[in-house]
């Protein structure tokens, strides 16, 4: 072959092997994934049949890794984990950690997230989220507070269904309630009153305060504290008024008494099928039916107000954070918005038994009786904002606890614990 000829067989020879290294590399055989690491509580085999189930899986764009943290752990592991340079892309944020956890977090803007598409795809509540400079965390699911109810215990008392408002309860518990001579309680219409062995007593109190017309806690500018002692222009103050009903069943001189310190955990109590209502979380449902198989019992929505007109269930809400530590921040919010779109939080509230945040997935046909209350609740879900669980846990506790000794009355209990709770935003 002439010169020519040799330069020209060359040539097409080293654009042909670049053509299959080009080639293989869109393939799939030569692109670097982009390694995203997550941290959550949840069960990894579970968290595994999440991913199998959404375009994560097998994805060449992302490797995927997960590590499981216990909740009650996660905060110390976290400060250490980013401290050493080894914290997680993503992990899974619960709403009462936002406050705590934010500057830890790298905020998505909301050019590349923007609040229309937030509110369009994700309920209400979920909006907790949402701050002045950007997006804390892409919601997934939502654990709402329900009503569960005894059906034996109230065909025994001759009653055909559950209350629908919280006035009902006053002569509810003449017709349940069942004292003996000393005033030692035999059966129980509803564990209001005392704290420490009321199973969910701070999401019930939140509950019944933000029914009654307080949000609880507030923004007001750069500013954020509680307003549970703030009168919104009523005659009686709402977070006042919501502390009144709940202690009320604790007070041995009225008609309605139904519970007391003495008595075990609540839930305890309703699983032994001698209480007629127990406030719990939708999550809950599973163990109910594990620890008692034969109990007897239904689901309803959380009672509202005849006069508030505020239809609310208190929820617990968890979204997909970007850790402030993360080596691939886009890769990051890549798959937590995978993880939040449609088939993302299905396969996570499939796998988990509890209400996705979505708008589109909450408007579906619910596939079973309980499932369709869990939703209902769900859609009218609301949170405030917690300086800090553990805290204002205990500060709840200190108010109900005050009260019903007698050191305190209503009005100052509830104005000291909104002056503690606005303390720590501080």
């Amino acid at each position: 072959m002439s010169k020519f000829q040799v330069i020209i067989l060359g040539v097409f020879g080293i654009l042909i092997i670049v053509s299959v290294i080009i080639f293989s590399k869109y393939q799939g055989g030569g692109v670097e994934q982009a390694e995203v690491s997550i941290w959550g509580n949840v069960n990894p085999e579970v968290f595994q049949s999440i991913i199998s189930k959404t375009s994560l899986y097998n994805n060449e764009a992302y490797k995927i890794s997960y590590s499981y943290k216990e909740e009650a752990l996660f905060d110390d592991e976290y400060v250490e984990a980013l401290a050493s340079g080894n914290g997680p892309d993503l992990f899974l944020l619960p709403h009462d950690k936002i406050v705590k956890q934010k500057n830890k977090i790298t905020l998505i803007p909301y050019d590349a997230f923007s609040e229309r598409m937030f509110k369009d795809s994700f309920i209400e509540g979920s909006e907790i989220y949402l701050d002045p400079t950007g997006i804390v965390a892409l919601p997934v699911i939502v654990d709402p507070l329900v009503m569960y109810w005894s059906r034996k215990v109230f065909t025994d008392a001759k009653l055909t269904s559950p209350p629908k408002y919280w006035d009902e309860f006053y002569s509810l518990a003449g017709l349940i309630s069942k004292k003996d001579g000393a005033l030692n309680i035999q059966k129980s219409l509803v564990s209001f009153g005392e704290y420490n062995n009321v199973s969910n007593a701070k999401a019930i109190i939140s509950n019944l305060m933000m029914q009654a017309g307080t949000p609880i806690v507030q923004r007001f500018g750069d500013d954020t504290r509680s307003v549970m002692a703030d009168s919104f222009e009523k005659p009686v103050i709402p977070g006042e008024a919501a502390v009144n009903f709940y202690t009320e069943f604790s007070n041995p001189v009225k008609p309605y008494y139904s519970w007391n310190r003495s008595m075990p955990l609540s839930q305890t109590y309703f699983l032994s099928g001698d209480m007629a209502l127990y406030f719990g979380f939708a999550s809950e449902i599973a163990l109910i039916q594990l620890k008692n198989p034969n109990l007897n019992f239904d689901v309803s929505s959380v009672p509202t107000s005849k006069d508030s007109g505020n239809n609310v269930s208190y929820g617990k809400f968890y979204g997909f954070a970007i850790s402030r530590g993360s080596k691939n921040a886009n890769a990051a919010f890549g798959v937590a918005s995978i993880l939040s779109s449609r088939e993302g939080a299905l396969a996570i509230s499939e796998a988990l038994g509890v209400p996705p945040a979505r708008r589109d997935l909450l408007g579906t046909k619910a596939l079973d009786a309980y499932q369709a209350v869990f939703y209902e609740s769900a859609l009218r879900s609301k949170a405030w904002l917690d300086p800090e669980p553990t805290a204002t846990a205990k500060i709840f506790a200190n108010m109900i606890e005050s009260i019903t000794s007698g050191r305190e009355r209503t009005s100052a209990a509830v104005v000291k614990a909104s002056r503690e709770i606005t303390e720590l935003f501080k």
